[in-house]
């Protein structure tokens, strides 16, 4: 059974751009509750409970039209289709909070990692604003590594992609965490953003660094926008479980390139569940100016991207929440 969180957060626990699915086995109703200060001991006692999120098991987003949008994932870039449904009815329309909801889910897999779609055919849902920066509070993107960034940019290039970086940025030295990472953002059909990356000798996960003939290896990481990198670690590390993996302060020419957003100065941090791709915060320490998530969105549109959490007992997880 599926339940999903669908609030958006006020500034005590941190504006983020995903809508929250936690996945289990057993029937949950989600209750809103004010957050709490959760100590690190019991922080720890919180992630080693069964309600705690163990794998992150898919990214997902919506889109205008499935067809168009698997030209882009399955032929521009090399994702697979795993299924692809149609679902309807009272139930969907109660998960969703969308009256009427036809919809259209495809899963796609690239490596080990799943990317879910979903195309409402009804009701239609409104574009992303196409005024929409990488500092904005609904910015967020799926990082997909890559073996080889100049063979990638130039696929891609070929493609003529909508690009966000003005091209392929390798990151400075003097920020020792992320000191040797390529990364370039450019756009899908929607208007998405997604993100490519290489990762060095001795940055990222291992796996990254095996051989392969493939250009496309897999997706790293979901990157959110917030406000607020301590409320948000009160959410996603304290109740929901996750373990900080990593922190970065990165600015500098080479980033204010990467995400187009002149004066960039981002306090990164990197949470994982013990198995899927991170969950990245991109907190815009300046400039200033970056735009809440709009309250009125709903899952039909396109703006929405779903994160999907596996977690034991989502009772448990709601009480929790």
């Amino acid at each position: 059974m599926i339940r999903k969180v669908t609030r958006p957060f006020t500034r005590t626990i941190g504006w983020f751009s995903a809508l929250v699915a936690v996945l289990t086995c057993q029937p949950a109703v989600w209750s809103q509750r004010a957050p709490v200060e959760v100590s690190q001991s019991a922080m720890t006692r919180l992630a080693q409970q069964p309600s705690a999120v163990t794998t992150v098991s898919a990214v997902g987003m919506t889109v205008a039209e499935m067809n168009r949008a698997l030209a882009f994932y399955t032929q521009v870039l090399p994702f697979q289709v795993v299924s692809d449904v149609e679902v309807m009815g009272s139930e969907y329309e109660h998960l969703e909070g969308v009256f009427g909801a036809r919809m259209r889910v495809v899963k796609l897999r690239l490596g080990n990692e799943v990317l879910e779609l979903t195309d409402y055919l009804t009701p239609e849902g409104d574009p992303i604003p196409a005024d929409s920066r990488s500092n904005d509070l609904w910015f967020q993107h799926i990082a997909i590594v890559v073996s080889n960034m100049e063979t990638a940019f130039n696929r891609l290039r070929q493609h003529h992609v909508q690009f966000v970086s003005t091209a392929p940025q390798r990151l400075p030295d003097y920020l020792p965490a992320a000191a040797g990472i390529e990364a370039f953002y450019f756009r899908d059909p929607d208007g998405h953003n997604l993100e490519i990356i290489h990762f060095p000798a001795g940055k990222g996960d291992p796996r990254w660094q095996n051989a392969s003939t493939q250009i496309f290896l897999g997706i790293d990481h979901t990157a959110i926008g917030v406000s607020d990198t301590a409320d948000s670690l009160r959410f996603y590390r304290d109740l929901l479980g996750l373990r900080l993996a990593g922190e970065s302060e990165n600015y500098g020419s080479e980033q204010e390139h990467l995400n187009n957003v002149f004066g960039a100065h981002l306090q990164i941090s990197g949470l994982r569940a013990s198995t899927g791709p991170g969950i990245e915060f991109l907190d815009y320490l300046a400039p200033a100016g970056g735009r809440p998530f709009p309250g009125e969105t709903q899952a039909n549109d396109l703006v929405q991207w779903q994160t999907t959490l596996l977690v034991g007992n989502a009772d448990q997880m709601a009480e929790r929440l």
